[in-house]
């Protein structure tokens, strides 16, 4: 008899301890913050630049953020947005919105103008938290009249800061950075705000795990911004998957580093729901980039968990400052590593290194997010995103109409189901008709899986580039290139990049009235209309672009030329050093 995805084989493969599936309570997500203030009160929740909050402070202080709502209309289904990046305030308005009945809208604060106002006009929020860095900017798409925004509650970055550290800030970098703002009538303060909590009656709401909790927003093949609807239960459910997965947790004990941005489903779910729910403590770094930063953070707190993404290990592997024993990174223990492959040279280094074990997963925002993962334990095959987590059902159909289930070791569509998948795409009937199919999410990643249950993605959605471990969609930035007035023709594709694992490319085709256009020209004015891991770093200009019988742009030929000539240089330089 032949083995079948029914059979799930990966089971088998399971790190010892590790259940086949799981049961998922009713309760909504913000009751594993309220079992920690219960449980271990007086313990760390959060750490930043030093500053501790614990279990008990952070429930009072959300608490507090809902009745201020629920005190200014806010009512059980209203959606609100947090624009910030990985901030202690981010954690106690995202738990304070929950408990308010809200559905959360998490931003991403490198948006420009034209990508804040789509996702605001879109989820229709009427309440936003933001920086105050990022308060001008949300003060000019809310006079624009598209959005429905009316109640903004600005937070400063030394709101949270201890003792002289916030004092300081204050008087030597809050100007200079951006962050000294005024807040104009009408709008308050998150100081303010939670004072008002404070005094004010808690919102007499019930949620339970059946009401929605998020809206994750992510790109799609048409370039369309959707948000991703997520339950209550959903989150709960992935928390829970992670938490069994981990078989060496220590409740009221461990630390985890939250470098990953917590506006991304992956943070969000695996750095913070994930550590509250475990009574862990969250290391918060606010810029992943700032290398400095998290191995500060990690030389001092010790984490025992710290999931990322590739480019961060390798920034860790090769850090002088590591190699020469001025950071401890020997506590360690493991670390998922998401968002983009991971190469078996950087696993391996890290591994010396931290003595820990660094495992690749996988994961949608429509998933909620991990859906798969090495064992930490276990066999980890080089390349395979590792196997499916407990609970979650994987099968390969084929690519076309993905109705007909492939053989083992066959390539094909990978499709997913379970109870982290998503409802649907907010106020998008079509869309969500196409990636959800009798329960089935339609991934687009085309994958296959070994005799062992281990799956490989063999090619990632078929345009999709990912960019130090965020995803771009290459038609939103073609729409936003041939809006120059020297565009003619445009399209745009990854191509591989030392850094950032891939990198976006256009390739152009000039009008003949702006012959003189530059490169450098385009590139600048790209930047003001698009995040700054999307603009284009190369464009090529061309007397026409390569195409089908069909007219489609034959892209794959045109990133396979750029490949071939970087090799032909980097040859080429290896011969003349020669």
């Amino acid at each position: 008899m032949s083995l079948r995805y029914s059979d799930k084989p990966w089971v088998k493969q399971y790190d010892k301890g590790v259940p086949a599936t799981i049961e998922v309570p009713t309760h909504p997500v913000q009751h594993f913050l309220e079992e920690g203030a219960r449980r271990i009160p007086t313990n760390p929740a959060m750490v930043f630049q030093g500053g501790e909050i614990s279990y008990r402070e952070l429930n009072e202080a959300a608490d507090a953020v809902a009745a201020a709502l629920a005190a200014n209309g806010f009512k059980k289904g209203d959606r609100a947005v947090l624009y910030m990046p990985n901030l202690p305030q981010f954690v106690v308005i995202y738990y304070g919105i929950l408990k308010a009945g809200g559905i959360v809208i998490a931003t991403n604060p490198l948006y420009t103008e034209r990508e804040l106002q789509h996702q605001l006009k879109d989820c229709g929020a009427e309440t936003v938290f933001v920086l105050s860095r990022y308060y001008p900017l949300l003060k000019k798409v809310q006079k624009s009249g598209e959005t429905k925004v009316k109640r903004i509650i600005v937070t400063y970055i030394k709101d949270y800061l201890p003792g002289i550290k916030s004092v300081l800030y204050g008087l030597l970098k809050e100007k200079k950075a951006g962050d000294r703002v005024d807040v104009a009538a009408g709008d308050l303060t998150l100081k303010e705000f939670i004072a008002l909590g404070r005094r004010s009656p808690k919102p007499n709401v019930t949620v339970t795990g059946d009401d929605i909790a998020l809206l994750q927003y992510t790109g799609g093949t048409t370039g369309l911004s959707k948000g991703a609807i997520g339950l209550h239960r959903n989150l709960v459910a992935n928390v829970l998957m992670v938490s069994k997965w981990i078989t060496d947790w220590n409740y009221g004990q461990d630390s985890l580093l939250g470098a990953i941005p917590f506006f991304h489903s992956y943070g969000m779910v695996t750095a913070v729901i994930f550590t509250l729910a475990v009574g862990g403590r969250i290391v918060i770094v606010p810029n992943p980039r700032d290398l400095a930063d998290v191995l500060g953070n990690i030389n001092k707190y010790k984490p025992a968990y710290f999931p990322g993404v590739p480019a961060m290990y390798v920034g860790i592997n090769n850090n002088p400052d590591v190699a020469a024993g001025k950071y401890d990174v020997k506590s360690i223990r493991a670390c998922i590593s998401g968002s983009a492959p991971l190469l078996l040279e950087t696993k391996q280094k890290f591994e010396k290194l931290t003595g820990g074990k660094l495992v690749e997963g996988y994961g949608l925002t429509e998933s909620h997010v991990a859906t798969h993962a090495n064992p930490i334990n276990g066999l980890n095959p080089p390349g395979s995103i590792g196997l499916p987590l407990p609970g979650v059902e994987v099968k390969i159909v084929d690519p076309i109409e993905g109705e007909q289930e492939l053989p083992i070791g066959a390539i094909g569509e990978l499709i997913m189901r379970g109870p982290t998948i998503m409802q649907g795409y907010w106020n998008m009937p079509n869309e969500t008709a196409t990636s959800l199919r009798d329960g089935w999410l339609y991934t687009g990643d085309i994958a296959r899986m070994d005799e062992k249950g281990y799956f490989y993605i063999e090619d990632r959605k078929k345009d999709l580039i990912i960019c130090g471990g965020y995803n771009v969609y290459p038609r939103e930035v073609e729409e936003v290139l041939a809006r120059h007035p020297a565009v003619l023709e445009v399209t745009v594709a990854g191509v591989p990049d030392a850094k950032r694992g891939e990198t976006v490319m256009a390739w152009v085709v000039k009008r003949p009235e702006h012959a003189n256009v530059t490169e450098k020209e385009i590139i600048e004015w790209s930047k003001g209309e698009l995040a700054a891991y999307k603009y284009p770093r190369i464009i090529e200009f061309r007397e026409q672009l390569p195409k089908t019988a069909a007219l489609k742009v034959l892209k794959r030929d045109l990133v396979s030329e750029y490949k071939q000539r970087s090799a032909n240089g980097s040859a080429q330089s290896e011969k003349a050093a020669a």
